[in-house]
């Protein structure tokens, strides 16, 4: 048992566990947000355009009865229209996180692609002969351009 709860206590407190937990509590705080945007500024907005008053205030839709039931297609309307926001949102929200993450990983590219273009100091056996070279051009300018040539080879 103490096995047990030792992995849960382990899984619980990792950091995508906890990532998740803040995300549905600021997920249903933003869908209550978005549920006082609608009911309070979106129905009745509509409500003023294409009609539609009651006791309560001007509301989308409303309700109407077959056989007894009652069937309240504003409340669906309103589920609606706030699905459509929450989902507007989070796609803007996606679209611009994805744009971000672009953004980084091509700046990583194009900081690696500059580390791989500069030139790797040459060995220091490689300089020595390099030296050497430009004594033998003063010296001997035939002599020196075959050692150039057999340096370029390596």
């Amino acid at each position: 048992m103490k096995k047990f709860f030792a992995e849960f206590k382990e899984f619980a407190l990792k950091g995508n566990v906890m990532d998740m937990a803040i995300g549905v509590i600021i997920g249903a705080a933003f869908g209550n947000i978005v549920s006082s945007l609608t009911d309070n500024f979106i129905n009745p907005l509509i409500a003023v355009i294409f009609g539609g008053n009651s006791e309560d205030g001007l509301q989308i839709g409303g309700q109407f009865t077959i056989a007894g039931v009652a069937f309240n297609y504003g409340a669906f309307l309103s589920a609606v229209v706030n699905f459509l926001i929450i989902a507007l949102v989070l796609f803007i929200m996606l679209k611009a996180i994805n744009g971000a993450t672009e953004k980084a990983k091509k700046l990583a590219a194009k900081k690696k692609a500059e580390e791989e273009k500069k030139p790797e100091e040459d060995p220091a056996d490689i300089k020595l002969l390099k030296e050497m070279v430009a004594i033998m051009k003063e010296q001997n300018p035939e002599a020196a351009k075959k050692a150039e040539e057999k340096l370029a080879a390596k």
